[in-house]
């Protein structure tokens, strides 16, 4: 079984690390000096008070990886376009991707009967062009749930979880897919297949939607975001939103919103990814975690107003910033 890691950073180095230390042909693409030091002293990954070191084929682009059995992406999603064409030259006939990215994925609604079905989603996949270029057919959805962070060049610290829920667009529990659960649970992962995996999209979406912008606007931690009344209140009037649209296009939710924020506040003092982001004045994931909430709230005609509002302000502070 040949796995490429496309994007090998943090989440994308823990999954090829222990991956390849199980013995998998793991073959990392990356860049700059990321990539000269793994290809000089390979690949260290530090979790659970453990340091390993494995030496994975590394290379700078899809085209010299070549043809892999999987291909797994943990890319932002504001980076895929400008990604897909080397994750295609990877791609064979027979190839899975895996697509480990936040927010609302462009493959979305392949695989779904209905007036939405085979429908493109503007904010994440601009004229459809990732739909024509990584085909969804060949598409596994991953929801990843660890933290993990490049420390420096060559060297992963993973600080906290061991899931990466999967699942099927269609819903089956095919063979390619029993295959990767097997792979990374072999690694050292939890790795359950799930047949409602639109579901699992949702609950990490669900936070990440009000969470993220409303930390890049006022700078705060998930801590304060939670603990004050206020800001607290605007949190829940977003996810009820966007619980409204998922329960319109059919999703359903296991947890209630107060326990989701729950989950939130127990993180503690946590800077979100967009205020990291912010802070270190890179592109933030405005559209594929909010963009795309509010487009399908179009589409389903369901009011959005709290958060068509957060959007627009959101956007301006990353305009502002040169993050957007």
């Amino acid at each position: 079984m040949r796995i490429g890691i496309f994007g090998a950073g943090a989440i994308g180095g823990l999954i090829g690390a222990r991956l390849a230390a199980s013995g998998a042909n793991v073959t990392f693409i990356a860049r700059g000096p990321h990539l000269a030091a793994m290809q000089a002293n390979g690949v260290r990954l530090i979790s659970g008070g453990q340091t390993i070191t494995v030496r994975p084929r590394c290379v700078g682009d899809g085209a010299e990886a070549g043809e892999q059995d999987y291909v797994i992406v943990t890319l932002k999603a504001h980076s895929l376009p400008g990604a897909a064409p080397q994750i295609a030259a990877m791609m064979g006939p027979g190839s899975t991707l895996v697509t480990g990215i936040n927010g609302v994925p462009y493959w979305y609604f392949y695989g779904i009967e209905g007036k939405w079905g085979e429908r493109r989603i503007e904010s994440v996949d601009p004229g459809g062009r990732l739909w024509e270029t990584l085909r969804p057919a060949q598409v596994i959805g991953a929801v990843v749930y660890p933290a993990a962070e490049v420390i420096e060049p060559g060297v992963i610290e993973h600080s906290y979880g061991d899931r990466f829920t999967l699942g099927e667009p269609d819903g089956s529990r095919s063979e390619r897919i029993e295959r990767l659960s097997k792979a990374m649970i072999a690694a050292g992962f939890k790795a359950p297949i799930r047949p409602r995996i639109r579901d699992e999209i949702w609950v990490k979406l669900w936070g990440n939607m009000a969470f993220n912008p409303l930390s890049a606007l006022t700078l705060a931690t998930l801590d304060r975001i939670t603990g004050q009344p206020d800001l607290r209140a605007v949190c829940r009037a977003m996810m009820l939103e966007g619980r409204a649209v998922a329960e319109a296009l059919g999703v359903r939710f296991a947890i209630d919103v107060e326990k989701r924020i729950e989950g939130a506040a127990e993180v503690g003092e946590h800077k979100t990814s967009m205020l990291q982001d912010l802070e270190r004045r890179r592109p933030m994931e405005i559209d594929a975690l909010l963009g795309a909430v509010v487009e399908l709230g179009l589409l389903t005609g369901v009011p959005m107003p709290i958060s068509e509002a957060v959007l627009a302000l959101v956007r301006e502070r990353a305009r502002q910033a040169g993050c957007y």
